[in-house]
């Protein structure tokens, strides 16, 4: 039972996550959010700035657990859950394992560029030094019908 194994609604958190991610469209970016949550508490939320910004390192991932690092005064999140509307990508997962997070949770999953289960899964490599507790498609509908929505209309 997920509740047994977080300290905190992973659907509540979710569902933040997906309001948040729906403010990246209006800036161009592909509407992704994540946030960190640290003793049951989400610290730090973040949307895709990837456009907004003109740089590639926007995703939201990153920006959430650089805010984190901020917050908890880092470098490494022990104790922190990366909860995210899309599967990481491999860069995203190369940076959890950096900043050793306890756990993720995702919405979606990304079969192009997943690299926590889909394409990869670098989060439970035991080649690797760390090794990341995952749950997967909470809120998934909502999750890939806000990306399915967003690049539907760049068709138009």
């Amino acid at each position: 039972m997920v509740s047994e194994i977080f300290d905190f609604s992973v659907e509540t958190v979710m569902e933040e996550l997906l309001v948040e991610a729906a403010l990246a469209p209006m800036h161009g970016d592909v509407p992704v959010a994540a946030g960190c949550v640290f003793e049951g508490k989400l610290i730090a939320k973040r949307h895709n700035e990837k456009q907004i910004k003109k740089d590639s390192f926007g995703h939201a991932e990153i920006l959430a657990l650089k805010d984190a690092v901020d917050i908890l005064g880092g470098p490494y999140l022990h104790g922190v859950t990366l909860v995210v509307t899309l599967e990481p990508c491999l860069m995203c997962a190369g940076s959890m394992l950096a900043h050793r997070i306890e756990s993720v949770v995702f919405g979606a999953f990304d079969p192009k560029a997943g690299a926590v289960g889909s394409l990869y899964n670098v989060a439970s490599d035991p080649r690797l030094n760390h090794q990341i507790r995952r749950l997967a498609g909470v809120r998934e509908k909502e999750s890939s019908l806000l990306l399915a929505d967003f690049f539907e209309s760049l068709r138009f």
